[in-house]
């Protein structure tokens, strides 16, 4: 039991380094569009959407990988759960199923979770924070005079049609990419904050194990 339990430990801990991998390359992404955008007028501002884009992809990438280490880490949770606490601490006819259900677990391998909940996790624990980064670098970037492409003469107290002109994107118009951007925040924020998740990660305890 002891040896199974630690090749578990490897798996899942294989896999939060695989998590860990992606959450960087997205923060390191985000830095470099950043620097590319922000650092001279000429820049265009749809760099900053390209960035959204690519964060967008590397967090379905890391809530794929984040399926799997679930699997595992729901594993190790259980053993450490139903068999060390019950050696430690025991308690009458505490889940007498356990080896079961881990057992069927081994058989038939399933995820514990949906894409959607792991979406959700890992945008409320890392991705949020980068998003919104972005959108203020890009407010930022189509709101000051200094950091605009054609030199327009704008500002945070400019009319909203200077505004929606600067963030026309090739034939797109400003007002549909403004509008787009608005909408896709307001569903991550609604996915943050509003939308529960299937099965909470702090179940058991007050610690994410």
């Amino acid at each position: 039991m002891s040896h199974f339990h630690r090749a578990e430990i490897a798996r899942m801990a294989g896999w939060r380094d695989r998590l860990d991998r992606t959450s960087n390359w997205a923060i390191t992404v985000v830095a470099a569009m950043l620097s590319v955008s922000l650092s001279t007028p000429s820049a265009h501002h749809g760099v900053l959407l390209f960035a959204m884009l690519l964060i967008t992809l590397l967090l379905w990438i890391e809530a794929r990988r984040y399926r799997f280490f679930d699997v595992y880490r729901t594993r190790v949770r259980q053993f450490e759960r139903y068999y060390f606490a019950q050696i430690f601490s025991p308690q009458p006819d505490y889940a007498s199923n356990w080896l079961a259900i881990v057992g069927e677990g081994l058989r038939s391998p399933r995820f514990h979770i949906s894409q959607r909940s792991a979406l959700i996790r890992r945008l409320r624990r890392n991705y949020i924070f980068m998003y919104t980064i972005l959108m203020l670098a890009w407010v930022l970037k189509i709101t000051t005079p200094s950091l605009a492409r054609d030199g327009a003469p704008i500002g945070f107290s400019a009319s909203l049609l200077d505004t929606f002109r600067v963030a026309t994107l090739g034939p797109i118009p400003g007002v549909a990419v403004v509008c787009g951007v608005a909408v896709f925040y307001l569903a991550m924020l609604a996915a943050s904050f509003f939308i529960r998740d299937e099965d909470a990660e702090l179940s058991f305890g007050d610690v994410h194990v």
